[in-house]
């Protein structure tokens, strides 16, 4: 092998390292852009996570109060199942908020997320969102007890979950997580369905749901 020869074998070995040298630098770099992303503050995954655990907070709360205020069973039922359900939702969304180092607290108007700000809401008394009970209400379903209750509660959980329902279809359509978006769109599809079964509730007791 002439020393000519083995130079030209130096430099092409020189290269090929330099070249997958390369190769293992810009595989590296694909694997992190097509990796998981971390949603910004701003996001529409984490306004939703945010208020949709606030949402769930107080249905937790109101299911908890009927729970204690009648002996009726299907009325019980659906109290146990929306306490089990929000509360498991509820804890993955603070969950996901945790690893994605987001505030629990929104830092903006509630459900601002959902657009350019037109669905932001000020409620009073107590009522942060859209569908969310009063204060007021609140004690009035504590005070209650029997049909009275039940009636109620039935109404004032029709009217959360229209807006919940609402936030959830917002969700699936506007997160970019898969997270949030499958979550989104089986809270949406639960909430109407339990919209459905409250009226029939209703109906049975005389009482009929709030207008939409």
């Amino acid at each position: 092998m002439t020393s000519a020869t083995r130079r030209w074998l130096t430099a092409a070995s020189g290269l090929a390292a330099v070249a997958a040298l390369l190769l293992v630098v810009l595989t590296a770099f694909a694997r992190a852009d097509s990796g998981p992303s971390v949603p910004a503050e701003d996001s529409a995954d984490v306004g939703f996570a945010q208020d949709m655990a606030i949402h769930h907070q107080q249905a937790v709360e109101m299911s908890f109060i009927v729970r204690d205020r009648t002996d009726d069973e299907e009325v019980r039922r659906l109290a146990y199942d929306i306490i089990n359900t929000q509360a498991n939702q509820r804890g993955m969304m603070l969950g996901w908020l945790d690893s994605w180092g987001a505030p629990v607290a929104p830092g903006t108007p509630p459900m601002s997320w959902m657009d350019d700000g037109g669905h932001a809401h000020q409620g009073g008394d107590g009522a942060l969102m859209p569908g969310m009970a009063t204060d007021a209400q609140l004690d009035e379903l504590r005070a209650a007890s029997g049909r009275d209750a039940e009636v109620l509660f039935l109404q004032l959980m029709t009217v959360h979950h229209r807006a919940g329902a609402e936030m959830a279809e917002a969700g699936a359509e506007l997160a970019d997580t898969d997270e949030i978006r499958d979550l989104a769109a089986g809270m949406a599809r639960s909430q109407e369905s339990e919209i459905g079964l409250m009226t029939d509730l209703l109906t049975a007791r005389g009482a009929t749901a709030p207008p939409a």
